[in-house]
């Protein structure tokens, strides 16, 4: 953040002014893009940028941006860009799990984990796994090198305290790893809860406009991210510069996109899905059995609400008739969207278990379209 900025700022300002240059007269505040596969180098290598693959001045303000908003006011945080959140999740654990490691995961994660899990395997790597809920995950940290957390877990909505976890971890001498995709750091903040990864898809609300494939890593440990780092370098999973630059130009409406689309999914959740469906999450809901936990740790309680039909025929009824909601696959976009989850397979859900993402559209309305769509998927039955 420039030295323009209040030090002890709120989010909104902080996401409007994270990672900014210092002004120059006449130049634009956010530079734009830079395409380039290398750089003039005469002589000696040294300085920032050499060839694309391993650095790019946008990279550098988009990391600098995320990496203030994931750890404010704290020195030493290092952000890593990279070209879509699995990249991001890849790079954690391969950079840091060796033959003969074990790690842990949660087993209500998210859905590709199961392939992730299965290379671990051939490599050599001891998986256990565990639900998020309960803190369970404990129960088989003894001897891990690695825990992976995902809190709120997608598509489930479950919360474990990371507090806990990370501690106990600690104390085990293993690391912590926790995906934020779902909170935002403006939800929740890892690093400050002790985690010494933050990882995240910035494809889901960080950006919030359902057209960039981004990732990122967090991390306060400088040998850690040397070997992010160097992961990123071999496998070259690096993000487009046109997805960093739109992706910074993004973050400035990070806060009000979040109270938006975070209060809607509040409003649908009490004013259009309780009593009327089963199985209903949200962590903000002050009776959802994660949210004490989850008030302790999170800022925002984020804008997924997930829930049950009693079948797949009446899911896909409910999603064909809502409006203002798209059936997409995504998540955190300011055009809510929903989906029959167990369509994809690798989610331990039932066939009318629907995960809906609250958009930026008037309360009002998108509370209407939920009602009326969950009337047309009864009547229609009869």
């Amino acid at each position: 953040m420039t030295d323009a900025s209040p030090k002890r700022a709120g989010d909104g300002t902080r996401a409007v002014r994270a990672g900014l240059p210092e002004p120059v007269r006449n130049e634009p505040t956010l530079p734009g893009p830079v395409f380039a596969a290398h750089f003039h180098l005469p002589g000696d290598v040294a300085g920032p940028y050499t060839y694309g693959r391993d650095e790019n001045p946008t990279w550098t303000h988009l990391e600098r941006a995320i990496g203030e908003l994931e750890a404010p006011g704290r020195s030493g945080v290092q952000t890593l860009a990279f070209a879509s959140g699995m990249a991001a999740i890849s790079a954690v654990l391969f950079s840091q799990l060796r033959a003969g490691d074990a790690v842990v995961l949660p087993s209500d994660g998210y859905q590709v984990f199961p392939l992730v899990r299965d290379q671990l395997t051939a490599y050599g790597i001891e998986v256990r796994t565990a639900p998020t809920g309960g803190d369970a995950q404990l129960d088989v940290l003894d001897g891990a090198r690695l825990l992976w957390i995902e809190s709120p877990s997608n598509p489930g909505l479950d919360v474990c305290d990371i507090r806990r976890l990370t501690e106990a971890a600690h104390a085990r001498g293993a690391l912590v790893a926790v995906d934020n995709t779902l909170a935002t750091p403006l939800g929740q903040r890892p690093l400050e809860l002790g985690a010494d990864f933050s990882v995240a898809s910035g494809t889901k609300q960080l950006t919030g406009h359902g057209d960039i494939l981004l990732g990122y890593v967090s991390c306060a440990d400088a040998g850690a991210m040397t070997a992010v780092r160097r992961w990123r370098k071999i496998v070259g999973a690096i993000p487009g510069p046109m997805e960093a630059w739109l992706a910074h130009r993004s973050l400035a409406t990070l806060a009000l996109r979040a109270d938006r689309q975070d209060a809607n999914a509040l409003a649908v959740a009490e004013a259009a899905l309780r009593g009327r469906v089963t199985g209903l999450r949200y962590p903000g809901l002050p009776d959802d059995p994660a949210h004490a936990v989850a008030a302790r740790q999170m800022r925002r309680f984020g804008c997924v609400v997930s829930f049950e039909l009693p079948s797949q025929e009446r899911a896909e009824r409910f999603l064909e008739a809502l409006s203002l909601v798209d059936d997409a696959t995504s998540f955190g976009g300011v055009r809510s969207t929903a989906e029959r989850r167990e369509r994809w397979g690798g989610d331990a859900v039932s066939a009318g278990f629907i995960r809906f993402s609250a958009g930026a559209e008037d309360p009002e309305d998108l509370v209407a379209d939920v009602l009326r769509a969950l009337d047309e998927s009864i009547s229609s039955s009869v």
